[in-house]
């Protein structure tokens, strides 16, 4: 058995020591994902070698300086066994994207907590350091406006996360933090002060079939910390498929949640000049979001089966109108600037 760190079952006399390290090694990474389970923000893929990525999305922008990035440091497994770890960048304003491989023992996550060095990059709960020829970036992250979890939800997915075998499970990290330090891009060096930035993550075998996904922290009409983000996803289970949704609305100090799991509605159309139109529906409570397409950076994304081979397109200067209604009254009504957002190729089966 396992017991405080050590394992304290008899084995019998004359086991290959090989064997013996390989299954010590198997029931440790076994206790460790079951420890992770509880705490969706850390490292999920403890022993996980074959068909599986786990990646985090930090996105951070400061308008004042018109720098907006999203930083993606993961590890990944094609079926085979082989593996690499990364690191995409994707620079919103200039609409370009970046694809920095490293090799699978330069991925160093922490075991008991949300912390992972990735060749010269630092990433946790409250620090991101990313090391570039071209950009180097030191921040501190603080007011972290953090996933509030509870023991039968402790994500964003709620009971969901602890389904088996999902293709795809996603995490919140930080719905909304504020950015402390320097970024330096090609020797300029800028205050990232009054820069807002946002974590979430993804891991499993590979992405859904389809999807779409927007997010932002700039809302128009408020100064309090806000954080909108919507998904909805066409999801492969045992054989067969449901379509799947998360969205998230941090406003006036209340976290409002649409989800799956929590008996929400869902609808989805797609309008002229490929906007996109989802509404959410829960008890009392209506979000509606248009998102609106902007030029963007091309993104590898993970394909079960064949690791990092897919494609996404993704701005961060995309624009969403939003709605949030309550009790069939507006509560607000305004844009989010600074949006990710991505439209699988796919998307159109989630009508």
């Amino acid at each position: 058995m396992y017991l405080e760190g050590k394992f304290t079952e008899k084995v019998p006399a004359g086991t290959p020591d090989a064997y013996l390290g390989c299954t010590m090694s198997s029931v440790h990474n076994f206790f460790l994902r079951r420890l992770a389970t509880f705490h969706p923000p850390r490292f999920q893929g403890w022993g996980r070698s074959r068909n599986y990525f786990e990646g985090w999305y930090c996105k951070i922008v400061v308008p004042e300086h018109n720098l907006a990035y999203a930083f993606i440091p993961g590890v990944s497994y094609a079926a085979d066994g082989t593996g690499h770890a990364f690191l995409q960048v994707l620079d919103g304003v200039g609409a370009t994207s970046a694809y920095h491989r490293y090799r699978t023992d330069e991925f160093q996550p922490e075991k008991d907590r949300f912390a992972l060095q990735l060749g010269p990059h630092h990433l946790a709960a409250k620090r991101l350091q990313i090391e570039l020829p071209e950009l180097q970036v030191d921040l501190e992250l603080v007011d972290v406006h953090a996933w509030p979890k509870r023991f039968l939800a402790p994500g964003v997915m709620g009971w969901y996360g602890f389904v088996p075998r999902m293709q795809c499970y996603h995490g919140l990290v930080s719905l909304h933090h504020q950015l402390r330090g320097t970024i330096t891009v090609t020797g300029k060096r800028y205050a990232a002060t009054g820069g807002i930035g946002y974590t979430e993550k993804d891991w499993g075998s590979g992405f859904p079939a389809a999807w779409i996904w927007c997010q932002s922290n700039h809302l128009t009409g408020t100064d309090q910390p806000v954080s909108l983000m919507a998904s909805v996803a066409r999801i492969p289970w045992l054989g067969s498929s449901f379509t799947g949704f998360l969205a998230t609305f941090l406003f006036a100090g209340e976290l409002h949640v649409f989800t799956t799991w929590a008996g929400s509605q869902v609808q989805t159309e797609f309008l002229e000049s490929k906007a996109v139109r989802m509404t959410f529906a829960a008890l009392d409570k209506m979000l509606i979001i248009t998102g609106h397409p902007a030029p963007g950076g091309q993104l590898v994304s993970p394909v079960t089966g064949a690791a990092m081979t897919g494609k996404i397109n993704e701005s961060l200067q995309a624009e969403l109108e939003v709605e949030f209604w309550r009790n069939e009254h507006v509560v607000y009504a305004g844009r989010a600037t600074w949006a990710g957002l991505e439209v699988s190729e796919a998307a159109q089966q989630l009508l």
